[in-house]
Parts: structure tokens; C-alpha cells; sequence
């Protein structure tokens, strides 16, 4: 199984970015696919899922900015982010986990990505 993230960058506070995560080995349609991210310091915390039925989970602190979706075709999780905020700095990190549920909880999900770093600053 391989999980690579892509679409990382520097943006200035209010711009957007769209993260993709390329799936291999295993169909996201089939599975919780999260992303997660991690600052200088801090714990790895989840932003956005998505089950494998389309339910969707979103941190308080991204609700409204940030979208996540799915392209079975593509085999592919993207988030779009928007409105983005100094304070959404971090690396971030695609990863899979089961089916049927949405979690934030990093040891609910068994593969994990390389991560892409966000960086958001004038």
C-alpha cells in the first residue's frame, strides 16, 4: 500500500491550496480516507476524513475553509483549503484506515503517506 501526497506549498494568509493524496495497493472508495497535520511541536492532529459510505468529518477549526473529496476513478482523496491561516502551518499527512466510520484519532488508521508541508505566510 502507498499513500502519496501532493500539492504542499508557501500561500499567503487567505489563499488557497488543493492537497491530493494518490492511492495505490488499496481503492479509497473502500476505505476511511483521512488527512491529518503536524506543526513544529505539537501532536498529529486530524483536519478531514471521508468513510467509505461519503461521510464526512471536519475539524472545528477547518469547517467552512476546507473540502474534502474523492475521486474513485482517480483513486485519490483531495482536501481543498481555502481562507488558509498562518496557524494552518504544518506538514500534512493522507492516511487509510478501515470502512464504515469517520475518525480523527491518528491509531484508527493502518497507512500513512510521506507527508507535504503547508506553509502559510506573507
Amino acid at each position: 500500500v502507498q499513500l502519496v501526497e501532493s500539492g504542499g506549498g508557501l500561500v499567503q494568509p487567505g489563499g488557497s491550496l488543493r492537497l491530493s493524496c494518490a492511492a495505490s495497493g488499496i481503492s479509497s472508495r473502500d476505505h476511511t480516507m483521512g488527512w491529518f497535520r503536524q506543526a513544529p511541536g505539537k501532536e498529529r492532529e486530524g483536519v478531514s476524513c471521508i468513510s467509505d459510505t461519503g461521510l464526512t468529518y471536519y475539524d472545528d477549526s477547518v469547517k467552512g475553509r476546507f473540502t474534502i473529496s474523492r475521486d474513485d476513478a482517480k483513486n485519490t482523496v483531495d482536501l481543498q483549503m481555502n481562507s488558509l491561516r498562518p496557524e494552518d502551518t504544518a506538514v500534512y499527512y493522507c492516511a487509510a484506515g478501515g470502512r464504515g466510520w469517520t475518525s480523527r484519532a491518528p491509531w484508527d488508521y493502518n497507512y500513512w503517506g510521506q507527508g507535504t508541508q503547508v506553509t502559510v505566510s506573507s
